[in-house]
């Protein structure tokens, strides 16, 4: 174990205790390097961004994040000020001295951390000097037309010079460096073989010739073994990334990943085996009412029906409150992120539905940004027939209210046949002649520039999912991120999710799955597969996830076909469940937010930090050989109550029927069921001890 205090840490219940010893964090420096500090790209800026406040808490001033600086981030996110920090201080001012540019400021989110941004561009001069270092460290060479790996190049040198001012002043603190993909690599690599004394982790989130081969639909988790790695980067002209990332990888002092099923990737493909996996987490925030949840599902799913109103006029012959809403959301990796077995399985699901006889309608949403040129004008058109469908509606029942209330003043009973006048039949037959519409209603809402070669919209067309009349699964591609300032569908991704019934996200290629994950902590269910980490973990601790609404998908050990009966197969019975069956889905899967928060995942980052100082500094930290903290074993149990998915005894109509759900009240008892849940999650333990007089709150986060 590390010298110094003993600090007992409260397992699972289930799990063996696990002693460590609690940091120094007075004497020590942390700095967590990624492209995506305060720069949104993908999933990374969501790790950082909801872990920031549980490390903050931790460190105090003695946690900073290092980034990339861009003029519109900074004006928007980033409150700049003076580094406390002398070694920091210093850092900044002598490289800003030699001609660079680094900006020093906090980072308006939870837990305002320090961040240090670099100019890239202003930096640029020093290219063809840095790739030459490079090449001296590890004999990897840039070419000149690859420019993001150049960028990357410039950032890692930054990093790198930085690091060094700041060790050269540390004093007696040890420093921690935590790098983040490959787009951090070089700076991790750069300080390795100038022998900076710094202890060093790098964290891959997911291998660039996963994402690749993944893409190109071979059959990779099956042929792991078998690939020539080299051959295959350089066919695919990311050889000298992959050369980037593989050193990185083994540079570093301790190597991590964020899933057991990445963990068996990067043995393959980087050839080391991760020293610990660090599953990703979310910053958790309980409702002080326990259905607040609920209330707010409700008032979302109102206006994601708004919207349908608009999208269908003139083809509005099904009823929304018997409709389910369902979407996929991501980057627009039509395989890896499973779009391609979702539509098949929406294909399947619609005869289903049409051969039952359902009273179920289906709408579902593709959020996946592509390029477009503009809003469709039929589109746009729906929702302003809507909004002046409302407007009428509610201008006729003023005038209706107003003959009303004059007539009760009268005491007379008013004469319904009367009380429209001429004027307001017509307005309202003009206002249903508007509503006649001669086209099925759009299936984007955007023009998109690839039309004819759109892989989602080219499976349309093939599955012959129009939106007809009969048809039980209508589909809406909305090819851009859900914004609360769109004039279509102003909500923001976490109301829009919140309205939602399910999420469905059958990967192929996802290293964790943030989607899922952040559908759960809102009390949403979700589709998953065994390929995706969030499925994985939820298999690894939850004994029947389908009983909490997350249904995993077999995409590792059976055909395409067979995975793709068993997603509709979950979407059939989905569709099946009753709306008090949906309700108990909903409470059971907002429980497991507490498996997923940063105060319970943060442990396995504590431990690589640990790790990596007994490694880089032996004389100094020791540990005595022992495992990470592991929850194998441990596994919510199944409920004992009512399965909330009807069993294949039950009758195949969608709708419950009222003697279902007097059955379901005598055997459910959500507050039992709930106790539980509670006593299987601990409260996580202390994540360290915050150095007194240290940590300064921003003034936004003060209360």
């Amino acid at each position: 174990m590390l010298r110094g205090r003993s600090l007992s840490v409260t397992s699972l219940s289930g799990l063996p205790q696990w002693e460590v010893e609690e940091l120094p964090v007075e004497d020590l420096l942390l700095f967590e390097v990624a492209w995506e500090v305060t720069n949104k790209v993908g999933g990374i800026y969501t790790v950082i961004q909801t872990k920031a406040k549980t490390t903050a808490d931790e460190w105090g001033d003695n946690y900073f994040l290092i980034g990339p600086y861009f003029e519109h981030n900074m004006k928007t996110q980033v409150e700049q000020c003076e580094p406390i920090n002398d070694a920091v201080r210093r850092a900044v001012d002598t490289m800003n001295k030699h001609g660079c540019q680094v900006h020093f400021g906090r980072w308006l989110i939870e837990g305002s951390p320090y961040v240090v941004l670099f100019d890239i561009g202003y930096s640029a001069w020093n290219l063809d000097r840095w790739k030459g270092d490079l090449w001296e460290a590890c004999n990897v060479g840039i070419p000149y037309h690859d420019r993001e790996a150049n960028d990357m190049l410039i950032f890692g040198s930054l990093t790198a010079w930085f690091l060094k001012e700041v060790t050269d002043h540390a004093d007696a603190k040890h420093v921690i460096a935590q790098f983040h993909e490959w787009q951090a690599g070089t700076g991790l690599i750069l300080s390795r073989a100038r022998k900076l004394p710094i202890a060093t982790i790098f964290t891959t989130h997911a291998t660039l010739l996963g994402r690749y081969l993944c893409a190109a639909n071979i059959d990779f988790y099956n042929h792991l073994d078998k690939f020539n790695i080299d051959k295959e980067a350089g066919e695919r002209q990311i050889y000298h990334r992959y050369c980037m990332e593989r050193a990185s990888v083994h540079c570093a002092h301790v190597f991590t990943t964020v899933s057991e099923i990445t963990a068996i990737e990067a043995e393959h493909v980087l050839k080391r085996k991760p020293d610990v996996v660090t599953p990703n987490g979310l910053n958790v925030k309980k409702f002080s009412a326990v259905h607040e949840f609920q209330n707010l599902h409700a008032m979302y799913k109102a206006r994601i029906q708004d919207f349908v109103r608009g999208h269908f006029y003139g083809h509005l012959d099904f009823d929304l409150e018997k409709t389910l809403f369902l979407f996929i959301a991501g980057r627009y990796e039509f395989s890896n992120k499973g779009a391609d077995i979702f539509l098949e399985a929406l294909s399947r699901l619609n005869f289903l539905l049409r051969m039952h006889k359902s009273d179920v309608t289906v709408v579902v949403f593709f959020i996946m940004p592509a390029k477009t040129n503009n809003f469709n004008v039929e589109t746009l058109k729906g929702q302003a027939v809507r909004k002046q469908l409302w407007d009428i509606a509610h201008s006729v029942k003023e005038k209706f209210g107003r003959k009303l209330y004059d007539a009760l003043l009268r005491g007379e009973i008013p004469d319904m046949d009367k009380i429209l006048d001429r004027d307001d039949v017509t307005i309202m037959k003009r206002a249903i002649f508007s509503t006649q519409r001669q086209s099925l209603p759009p299936v984007t809402t955007h023009n998109m520039i690839d039309d004819s070669t759109d892989p989602i919209l080219s499976t349309i067309r093939r599955i012959g999912l129009f939106n007809s009349r009969t048809d039980r699964v209508k589909v809406i591609l909305h090819p851009e991120f859900l914004s609360s300032t769109s004039p279509l569908l102003p909500m923001d991704y976490e109301e829009f999710v919140r309205g939602c019934h399910l999420g469905v996200f059958p990967s192929y290629y996802e290293p964790w799955g943030y989607t899922p994950a952040e559908c759960t902590v809102m009390g949403i269910p979700s589709v998953t597969s065994n390929l995706s980490g969030f499925g994985c973990f939820m298999q690894e601790h939850v004994a029947d996830p389908t009983a909490y609404g997350i249904y995993i998908v077999d995409r590792r050990f059976r055909s395409p076909d067979d995975s793709c009966n068993q997603l509709t197969q979950f979407l059939y019975g989905f569709c099946k469940q009753s709306r008090r069956q949906r309700i108990i889905q909903r409470n059971r899967t907002e429980r497991l937010s507490d498996l997923l928060d940063w105060r319970y995942l943060g442990r396995y980052y504590q431990h690589a930090r640990y790790l990596t100082l007994s490694k880089a500094f032996p004389d100094k930290f020791h540990m005595e050989p022992t495992s990470p903290p592991t929850t194998e074993g441990f596994k919510y149990p199944r409920p004992s109550s009512v399965p909330p998915s009807p069993s294949g005894s039950q009758v195949s109509s969608p709708q419950g029927s009222d003697v279902e759900d007097e059955e379901e009240d005598g055997r459910y008892n959500e507050e039992e069921e709930a106790e539980r849940d509670r006593l299987n999650i601990k409260s996580p333990f202390s994540l360290g001890r915050v150095p007194r007089g240290n940590k300064k709150l921003h003034d936004e986060y003060k209360n």
